[in-house]
């Protein structure tokens, strides 16, 4: 087994699982305190199912059985792998003698652990949400908090070869009429990790409702964003070792969804990029290349 939380194991697995496996993960996620003190029989009925799925389940994540992964989940909440981020600090800092000086150490670790998530990062469902970002009408693209910067860089990318038809939700006008204009045919980009924002939450519930195709980025495959989205793009936001949150992952997957939704536009997009470019380039809106020469 790897150094990662089961829980995390189980979120990032749960897509690819069959569909009653997919039903018992998703259960367990949620009420990962009753998976971790209840019977598997007493789980099972709770759930809905029968207890050789949750054996199954086990052995799909690589356990032998169900007690294995039960003894996980207790471990796993024994040592608190939901730290709050302001928990994280001593864990960071803390450094037996004659060990490197934290911040070189913590950078090394955060680096690898970033590359760690990379690595993981699937191109099919990229291409499939850019598709539908192709396709659509509109874009809209929300992100709260620490997820704005990443909304707002999708944002720009998108704008520089679909300047009319992208939107970021919230700007600097009032969040509900942005909501309030989405339809039937939109597609709504969506990001969010542990802990939600409230706003991106309704923010999902309004896209659902009027009927948009929701393309989540999300650090679980239960996260309320995920809840009936048609792509769920997962990323690694827990697995640094730093009292921060990681926005690698999720940077990585805004600029590859930017970068293939503007592949599947052909000559159209890079015309209207283009054209953009001139635009630009008549504002002054960059510095000229300096002569090197003195």
């Amino acid at each position: 087994m790897s150094d990662e939380t089961p829980l995390s194991a189980l979120r990032r697995a749960m897509p690819d699982l069959p569909p009653r496996l997919r039903e018992a993960a998703r259960y367990v996620a949620r009420y990962d305190y009753d998976a971790a003190t209840r019977s598997m029989r007493e789980l099972a009925q709770a759930a809905g199912t029968n207890p050789a799925t949750f054996t199954r389940l086990a052995q799909a994540l690589g356990y032998s059985g169900w007690e294995p992964l039960r003894d996980a989940l207790i471990e796993a909440r024994r040592t608190g792998p939901e730290t709050p981020f302001s928990g994280r600090l001593r864990q960071a800092t803390a450094r037996p003698p004659g060990a490197p000086p934290p911040a070189a150490q913590l950078s090394a670790e955060m680096l690898a652990a970033d590359l760690a998530g990379l690595s993981q990062l699937d191109p099919e469902p990229i291409l499939a949400a850019a598709t539908a970002l192709h396709e659509a009408p509109r874009i809209w693209v929300a992100g709260y908090r620490s997820c704005r910067a990443v909304a707002q860089l999708l944002h720009y990318q998108l704008r520089l070869f679909r300047p009319d038809s992208v939107r970021l939700i919230g700007g600097a006008g009032p969040e509900d009429l942005d909501l309030g204009d989405f339809r039937a045919g939109d597609v709504v980009v969506l990001i969010g990790f542990v802990p939600y924002s409230r706003s991106i939450v309704v923010a999902a519930r309004m896209a659902r409702a009027a009927g948009c195709t929701v393309v989540a980025l999300a650090d679980r495959a239960d996260a309320p964003v995920a809840a009936g989205a048609s792509h769920l793009l997962l990323f690694e936001a827990d697995r640094t070792p730093a009292f921060f949150p990681s926005l690698t992952g999720a940077l990585a997957l805004a600029q590859a969804l930017a970068a293939a939704t503007f592949s599947l536009g052909g000559e159209a997009a890079l015309l209207s990029l283009r054209e953009t470019e001139a635009k630009l380039a008549a504002l002054s809106a960059y510095m000229p290349d300096q002569d090197p020469t003195p």
